[in-house]
């Protein structure tokens, strides 16, 4: 009989200044994710998406594992996550793992940057649950996301945590599998792991954790070689820079036979990152410098500028509404643009009742009340209307089902809209044409998203220009108003140091 192994998955990265909190029906949706799976729906449901807990399915199965199931569910990124959704999802996790009778092993599907309403780390407390109920000698493993805000509870009790190596992240399956190979290695040896963590002196914009631009595609790389001998498992995490918390950071970690192998491959990661502190930076423009950039390199290119507006990213806890960007398309008189998506329920609801062909008024976007950005007070025309439901085939979202809500295409001046009731990030060629958008027929594409699009567009793409319009997740973590961080922590690359006996640089 194989061995006998539960899954559980509960997934959130909490940007503490976003606009709005996660709900139990955020989860209930998925947003990006899938809906909430329990019991067999998660044979159903996950095996083939680009997920954790679909690579730990499919390894599983050829380790002979009796897996039993529980609830595996994701949220997409806000604010923190309600006391009352924590406690009622990490409570059906908590009872199906004490249902599931004796375990050789626990498998946990997590992020590692959520923050709740009630406690600062929702991962620790959640795998110190799961420890309570199996005791001192069943090894949880727990893959997480490379954002994510590793605390020393999670270190202390799970036996080993392996992260993503890629953004975009298309490894979430693959470091699902790596995270199961682990699980057997621990259940087979019947003794923990000697484990090394470190953590970084520095915060890490996000649009410039991309692994496929320098440094950090260079410092992956060596990382996955560190991983070999008596060296079993080595994550590099940039951390998520938008969770107002004290281990809120960048980490290493290393799991290796002995504490001499673990100790020497971290330390050897961490000399590398920091070596390479400076070069994680790159070029950002205002968004009627890059609507103008984009228009001058369209005018001789064959396929789409694409803008990033990563300031209003849904990944990262925006609403996915904001204005700015819109704005200055119209501004400048782009033509062949097409912009999404522009989370609108209300919005998506008018075009629904006017019908394809109608011209609706309406103030489209800004609900989220972002500082500088308002609703856009305009005639559109309904070009397209959508029930929401799309197959999203890029490598990002890897084949998931997404549902979008009611949804439409608005048009006015030769921009094009993707107005939806649900937020997701843009980060798939499909989320343009389930309204009507050929995506690679456009001249200029303006996605709300920071790298993850990049998976799906960037072989499309002309150029990527990002663009930093008003919204809840600043490109330099140095202007958000911190208060919780670690005493010293730099809020940038070679940025200012943060001081609790003063108050931080944004707020000066």
């Amino acid at each position: 009989m194989g061995k006998r192994v539960a899954l559980a998955g509960f997934l959130h990265e909490t940007n503490t200044f976003a606009p709005s909190k996660a709900t139990l029906a955020n989860f209930e949706q998925g947003g990006g994710y899938l809906p909430i799976c329990r019991g067999e729906e998660i044979f159903e449901r996950a095996p083939g998406v680009n997920l954790g807990i679909s690579g730990v399915l499919a390894q599983g199965a050829e380790f002979g594992w009796t897996m039993i199931p529980t609830v595996w569910c994701g949220a997409i990124p806000s604010a923190h996550v309600e006391e009352d959704a924590f406690e009622r999802i990490s409570s059906e996790i908590i009872a199906g793992i004490k249902a599931a009778g004796p375990l050789d092993g626990i498998y946990l599907d997590l992020h590692g940057a959520m923050v709740c309403d009630h406690l600062d780390d929702g991962e620790g407390e959640l795998i110190s649950r799961v420890r309570a109920v199996v005791g001192p000698k069943v090894p949880i493993a727990v893959s997480l996301d490379l954002h994510g805000n590793v605390t020393s509870r999670m270190v202390e009790q799970a036996d080993v945590l392996v992260a993503f190596r890629t953004y975009p992240h298309v490894d979430m399956a693959e470091t699902g599998r790596r995270t199961a190979i682990q699980l057997e290695k621990l259940m087979a040896r019947g003794r923990p792991l000697a484990k090394a963590f470190r953590r970084l002196p520095f915060l890490i914009p996000i649009p410039w954790q991309c692994t496929s631009l320098e440094p950090a595609r260079s410092i992956y790389q060596r990382v996955a070689a560190l991983e070999t001998g008596d060296v079993f498992s080595t994550s590099f995490l940039m951390g998520f820079p938008a969770s107002d918390f004290e281990e809120c950071a960048p980490s290493l970690l290393a799991y290796g036979e002995t504490q001499a192998a673990a100790d020497k491959t971290a330390n050897e990661m961490m000399e590398l990152v920091l070596a390479n502190e400076l070069a994680f930076k790159g070029q950002a423009y205002d968004p009627d410098e890059g609507v103008q950039i984009a228009m001058k390199l369209a005018e001789k290119a064959t396929r789409p500028v694409v803008i990033a507006d990563t300031q209003d990213n849904p990944g990262a806890g925006g609403d996915s509404d904001t204005m700015g960007l819109l704005r200055a398309l119209l501004r400048n008189g782009a033509k062949r643009a097409a912009i999404g998506l522009i989370a609108d329920a209300e919005a998506a609801r008018a075009a629904h009742q006017a019908g394809e062909g109608a011209e609706i008024s309406i103030a489209l976007g800004g609900k989220s009340r972002i500082p500088g950005d308002s609703p856009l007070e305009a005639t559109f025309r309904v070009e397209k209307l959508s029930n929401g439901q799309l197959h999203a085939t890029g490598p990002y979202y890897g084949g998931t089902h997404l549902n979008l809500g009611p949804s439409a295409c608005l048009a006015i001046d030769g921009v094009r809209i993707v107005v939806t009731t649900h937020k997701a990030q843009m980060a798939d060629q499909a989320m343009y044409r389930f309204v009507g958008i050929e995506p690679r027929e456009q001249a200029i594409l303006v996605n709300k998203s920071s790298v993850h699009f990049r998976a799906d567009f960037e072989p499309i793409a002309e150029a990527i220009l990002v663009c930093t319009a008003p919204g809840p997740m600043p490109l330099d973590p140095a202007t958000l108003p911190w208060k919780k961080l670690a005493e010293g922590i730099r809020l940038s690359p070679g940025g200012p140091e943060f001081r609790r006996s003063a108050r931080s640089p944004a707020s000066q």
